[in-house]
């Protein structure tokens, strides 16, 4: 199948901001609907171990993790994936390519990073036991992941490595072609049949393509025509679609193995296992190994960073990062049960203990 999901939920007809498409996106919509769900199954789990814990208390932890998760995520990815971001000015908004978030997104490693500094940030000021809210932030993250690799999917972004072509969830992603200018700049010819469907003559293309690497204005015209396809693609242009669909790759659908994997096994996981008495800090050591092995075999699924590809071993930058977070997890869980001495009580059990406080 190829893939024709809109990343916007709805749009503002006839208007852009900055020169982009201006509407609520899906992405962002996962991110609200992750916090709110954390915000109400911490309610709940406060409760039920009796944590001193209020719900304004909650919202206020939620908008603290909610900053952590957007500034370490977005800092995160610059650092691990793209450090030039960091010295990329322009004179357009929104200035600094650090805050240009269209420009590779977020980085999971680097939201975990911001949401740990959170917590300890939150338990400092209110003097609450940070360990345990290291467990509450540990057992509500893979519900946020769930969504947003949900959204990852729609917006056709982190896509699978290539799947053989007869393989039954195989996904063509038509943002692939986003990529040939500068990688595969020969498989530009291929898309001839397809901009004569938008009304572009086949010899004015060859002729934007023979003078791209000379001519600015070919550059533009070439990537304008593009996200041309793209967009008519989404907004339901079958005749653009099925010309398209021979010389797209086939791919995983990694996204949704990542759904699966680092959110809902990941969550059932933790869910299951907070439902006996623990000591603080058993919670969110299980989360960063779980994670870590389900990022390690999600990552044999999906197609590295393109400007980093394949690192030592034939491994991604993600698998790396994420061999290491499995070694911090190790450590964190076998330091946090030994150190802590409170109890946290499960929520199967009921059984009532105050863990919040100092």
């Amino acid at each position: 199948m190829v893939h024709d999901l809109s990343p916007f939920i709805f749009k503002f007809p006839e208007t852009s901001l900055w020169g982009t498409e201006f509407g609520f996106r899906w992405y962002g919509f996962s991110y609200m609907l992750g916090f709110i769900c954390a915000y109400y199954l911490i309610c709940w789990l406060a409760e039920r171990q009796r944590a001193g814990l209020t719900r304004a208390m909650v919202g206020d932890f939620i908008t603290y993790a909610a900053i952590g998760t957007l500034v370490g995520g977005r800092l995160g990815y610059c650092l691990f994936y793209d450090p030039t971001l960091f010295i990329s000015f322009r004179s357009a908004f929104p200035f600094w390519g650090v805050l240009a978030v269209n420009e590779g997104g977020m980085a999971s490693h680097g939201g975990i990073i911001g949401i740990v500094i959170a917590c300890f940030l939150y338990a400092r000021k209110m003097g609450l036991n940070y360990v345990y809210l290291l467990d509450l932030a540990a057992i509500t993250g893979p519900i946020g992941s769930f969504f947003g690799r949900l959204a990852n999917f729609i917006n056709g972004e982190l896509v699978g490595r290539t799947a053989p072509a007869d393989f039954p969830l195989a996904v063509k992603f038509p943002s692939d072609i986003l990529n040939w200018p500068t990688y595969e700049f020969d498989r530009l010819s291929q898309l001839t049949p397809v901009v004569e469907k938008l009304g572009v003559q086949g010899s004015r293309w060859s002729e934007m393509l023979s003078t791209y690497r000379t001519s600015p204005t070919s550059r533009d015209g070439v990537y304008g025509v593009l996200y041309k396809v793209i967009h008519e693609i989404q907004n339901g242009n079958d005749a653009v679609k099925a010309a398209i669909a021979p010389i797209l790759d086939p791919r995983h659908p990694s996204q949704l193995y990542a759904a699966l994997s680092e959110g809902l096994i990941t969550f059932c996981i933790l869910f299951f296992l907070a439902r006996k008495s623990r000591r603080p800090g058993f919670i969110a050591g299980s989360f960063i190994i779980t994670y870590a092995i389900a990022r390690i075999i999600n990552e044999q699924f999906r197609m590295p960073d393109i400007q980093i590809g394949f690192q030592a071993l034939g491994l991604t930058r993600g698998q790396w990062l994420s061999v290491a977070m499995l070694l911090v997890g190790i450590i964190a869980i076998f330091y946090w049960t030994r150190t802590q001495s409170q109890t946290v009580f499960g929520w199967k059990r009921g059984e009532s203990v105050r863990v919040g406080r100092r």
